[in-house]
Formats: structure tokens, sequence, C-alpha cells
């Protein structure tokens, strides 16, 4: 039978695990502060903030919002993101993406400090993924990690294939795949053959940005699958990069569209958070 991997259900106990880590901290007069920036006001963008707001209330960080406007300049967000650093009650700091136009996103990435980063995108932080050192991680790729153990699959010595090359999710997901154990195939525009190779995989994270783009003939029978797309479909229902009920027969597991990947992304955010904080003490 297949298993449905609950993101919803592993996000609220990876949360409950941090509620009572931060209120062992706060009696010890420790709290913890998460600084999120977000500049204009994209939909998109103005949800997940909200979110993370919520996740913070939750599990009893201090989160300050910084509502920027649209024609913000990249000198006063640097301003800002350098204040920040330099705060003492601060212990992450979260600029949301995408910027408007007239700002770096790679300046601004860079100006975080590393011990801060708790995205997980600062160069320092990647440069210590990819030779196995302890930093932040990209908060996606780790929630997958927790995804797979906490569901009892084993990475160990299984060929896991990405779909997907991107600095936030397809490049530290093989790092992180890796550590694990597993044999690695990152795949992408490039790649010839792209069915013969998904159809190697014991465990599949299709992470290539087109809606329903997978069907079961990319699928290993009994394979892993980890669907990090998020799209509408033609009836505004939410769906992912894999067709999920042509896929559903086929599979030893699978994460659904909602409710799979995006809820451990906030989980895995405020997991850095804390582990912000903890470094301090």
């Amino acid at each position: 039978m297949t298993q449905i991997i609950d993101g919803k259900k592993i996000s609220a106990e990876i949360k409950d695990e941090l509620k009572e880590k931060v209120s062992a901290l706060k009696a010890e007069g420790k709290e913890i502060t998460l600084a999120v920036i977000q500049v204009g006001n994209d939909p998109a963008s103005t949800v997940y903030v909200g979110n993370k707001k919520k996740s913070c209330a939750y599990i009893g960080i201090r989160s300050l919002a910084y509502e920027l406007p649209e024609d913000t300049t990249e000198e006063e967000l640097l301003s800002l993101v350098n204040q920040l650093n330099e705060s003492r009650d601060v212990h992450g700091i979260l600029v949301q993406l995408p910027l408007p136009k007239q700002i770096n996103e790679d300046k601004i990435i860079k100006a975080i400090a590393p011990a801060k980063d708790v995205d997980g995108f600062h160069p320092q932080s990647v440069g210590a993924l990819s030779i196995g050192q302890p930093g932040f991680v990209s908060c996606t790729p780790a929630g997958i990690i927790q995804l797979l153990k906490r569901s009892g699959i084993t990475i160990d010595g299984k060929e896991c294939v990405i779909v997907g090359r991107s600095n936030i999710v397809g490049k530290p997901m093989a790092l992180l795949l890796l550590r694990e154990n597993g044999t690695v195939t990152v795949c992408h525009s490039h790649t010839k053959n792209l069915k013969e190779v998904c159809k190697r995989a014991d465990i599949l994270v299709a992470a290539i940005g087109k809606p329903k783009f997978f069907n079961h003939e990319y699928i290993k029978e009994g394979a892993v699958v980890i669907d990090v797309g998020i799209h509408r479909n033609e009836n505004n229902k939410l769906c992912g990069d894999v067709d999920y009920d042509d896929v559903f027969p086929h599979v030893s597991a699978i994460t659904p569209v909602p409710g799979g990947v995006g809820p451990m992304t906030i989980a895995m955010l405020m997991y850095n958070c804390v582990q912000a904080a903890e470094m301090e003490i």
C-alpha cells in the first residue's frame, strides 16, 4: 500500500519539539528573535511571511516584521540588514525573496551575517554544507531529509535522482542526500534520456517547476517520490511537478501537494532560528 508522506503532521511534530526547547531557553532568560524583511507586497510573499509569523508565535519565537515599500533602494535595505547583523537581540535574519528589480538579491544574501543566515543561502553556509562542516542548511532540502527519516525511509545506499539544479533546492538536496550515503544523480534541462534516468531512482526528488510533468513513465515501481513543485492548475487547484493520481499506484511513498514538502520549509526555518540562538549560548 502506498504511504502518503504527511508533511503537515511531521512539521507539527518538529514545531512541538522546538516549542519545548524554546520554553526551556526562556526559563533560562533567553528569548529567540527572528527578523523578517519584506520589500513590496507580492501576494505570495505576503502569505509566506504571514505563515512564518504564525509559526514563530506558536513556537514562542519573537518575530520582528519589517515591511518596506516597493521602491526601497538597495542601500536602504543593506543598511537595515547591517543594523540587524549588529543587534545582539536578533538571532536570525530572513529577507523574503523575490526582491524588486532595483535590488541585487545576491548582494543582500551576502550581506547577512552567516551566524544569522537562517535561510541557509549565504555562500559560507553553502560552502560549509559542501565540505560537511556545521552550518545552516537551506530549509526545503533540510525538510525533505526530515520527511524521509521520520517516515522510516532509508536513504543509505539508495539511488537518488533530483530533477532541478537550483541553488535553493537541487544543489543542497544533492549534498544532503550524499551526506546520508545516497548515490546521487542531478538532472536538468540538458539531461539526455530523462525518463530512463528517473526510472533508476529509488528516491526521486521532482523540482523542475513544471506542473504535472512527471507521470508513471518516469517512475520505477516501488520508488519514493518527493514533489517540490507548487502550481495552480486550470481549475485554480494546487498541484505539484508530479501527476499525483497517475503516479500514486506505482510508488511505495509519495508527498502530496499541498501538505507535503511545503509545511516542512517553515518548520526547518524555525529549527534554524533555534539553532542560531543555541550557538550563541
